[in-house]
């Protein structure tokens, strides 16, 4: 009996892996892009869910804000862009009052050849783009406080006329789903707002995880903060794995947002009757695993279906290297959850990228072994991380099969979520 095929998501390619056929491939369902997605999404415009069309709304109004999502997120800007700015314009609204605001939350901005990449050269020369940030108090008020937090926003946003979201609809690990009110919380919102976002609380939370709204307290919160602030239309489009548009949402920030959450659920989120010895996934490829930081979430699907004391084997470029200094600083500072529960979980302890070492944290105390292929990571910093470097996927997949009796392959990673009933 032949193998089963796999190609990992890595970087801007793949990673090519055999493995028999009693392993289980674990793949979205297929999803056609759209023949014409410029033309699809015109007629979202105009046919938009629960809400007036862009055009009605954006009559009379003094000025606009874009919300776009950043350089991490693979959002086809240069297809969705254009027909919304149109529209704007075709409305009355001149070019120079409108503003479009990169949601980098905790993210660096986004120059030169990154925004470029993000939107496009006509839309980098012709328009006012502002980047979030997110330590500059100028940038941003205070609109509301949850548990004492505050809740600050950014200022570009609050003094809009008019106020727009667009993003990408894929399953998130806090969130429940990407897209709709997360542009705004946390996508525009300031440090002090995220410390309470990201706290290791909320993170701890069991509601907080891929593909859950219902009682997620993360989502429930950007709901309230949306409503306080408004947002009078969302672009949302859902992707399939090739990155071709499938899906087209627009209109109310929430109704038309759960319509692409059905859909995503629908195609990315697999059930399974079981958990797996050993986990093979990838970082989700490029931009996703730019760097060590963002794996953490292709390492949380993997702990989400994996036995305890599993095995996880990951294929992620991670071409900038490991993250920021503040992610590299937390993942030096201590070396097991245990350490990092006792230094991190209390609020005035809180540190920037705290979570994202939370989760590699929670995920390295739930398995036995982790193997990571990532020529450009070195084997001290794995080895930090209590993980394992490795020079060949296949080689180290073949000699860990005979060990394990049940295994899965992810190739998509993250964008795929297996729920366990």
């Amino acid at each position: 009996m032949s193998d089963k095929n796999a190609k990992l998501l890595y970087g801007e390619k793949t990673v090519d892996l055999r493995v028999p056929q009693s392993a289980t491939l674990l793949e979205m369902k297929p999803l056609s892009g759209l023949d014409d997605p410029k033309g699809a999404v015109y007629s979202a415009l105009a046919d938009p869910i629960e809400s007036g069309t862009l055009a009605e709304l954006a009559k009379g109004r003094k000025n606009a804000c874009v919300v776009i999502s950043d350089f991490t997120r693979p959002v086809p800007n240069k297809i969705i862009l254009p027909p919304l700015l149109k529209s704007l314009e075709q409305s009355g609204l001149k070019r120079d009052r409108i503003t479009i605001l990169i949601a980098t939350g905790m993210h660096r901005p986004n120059l030169g050849a990154e925004l470029e990449y993000l939107v496009g050269r006509e839309i980098m020369d012709n328009y006012h783009i502002v980047n979030h940030y997110c330590r500059k108090p100028e940038e941003y008020r205070k609109i509301d406080e949850i548990d004492g937090a505050p809740i600050e926003i950014n200022n570009h946003y609050l003094d809009a006329d008019l106020k727009i979201l667009t993003g990408l609809i894929e399953p998130h690990f806090y969130a429940g789903y990407s897209g709709g009110r997360k542009a705004i919380l946390p996508g525009i919102s300031s440090f002090e707002t995220m410390k309470f976002m990201h706290s290791y609380k909320m993170i701890d939370h069991p509601r907080v995880t891929n593909c859950i709204l219902e009682g997620n307290p993360f989502h429930e919160y950007g709901i309230r903060v949306t409503e306080l602030v408004k947002a009078d239309f969302i672009l949302n489009v859902v992707i399939n794995k090739d990155r071709d548009i499938a899906g087209v949402f627009a209109g109310h920030y929430n109704h038309a947002h759960l319509a692409g959450c059905a859909m995503v659920y629908a195609h990315s989120a697999v059930k399974l009757d079981q958990r797996f010895d050993m986990v093979v996934t990838s970082g989700g490829g490029y931009p996703l695993d730019a760097t060590f930081y963002q794996i953490s979430k292709a390492l949380i699907c993997s702990m989400d279906i994996m036995k305890k004391g599993g095995t996880i084997v990951v294929a992620c470029e991670c071409r900038e290297g490991i993250g920021g200094p503040e992610f590299r600083g937390i993942m030096g500072s201590v070396s097991n959850y245990q350490e990092f529960t006792e230094r991190y979980s209390d609020p005035k302890d809180f540190v920037i990228d705290q979570w994202c070492a939370q989760n590699i944290y929670q995920v390295a105390d739930h398995a036995g072994q982790i193997y990571v292929y990532s020529p450009a990571l070195s084997s001290d910093d794995l080895k930090s991380m209590g993980m394992i470097k490795i020079d060949d996927v296949q080689e180290t997949v073949n000699e860990l099969l005979p060990e394990h009796e049940d295994v899965v392959v992810v190739p998509d990673g993250p964008y795929v979520v297996g729920m366990v009933e």
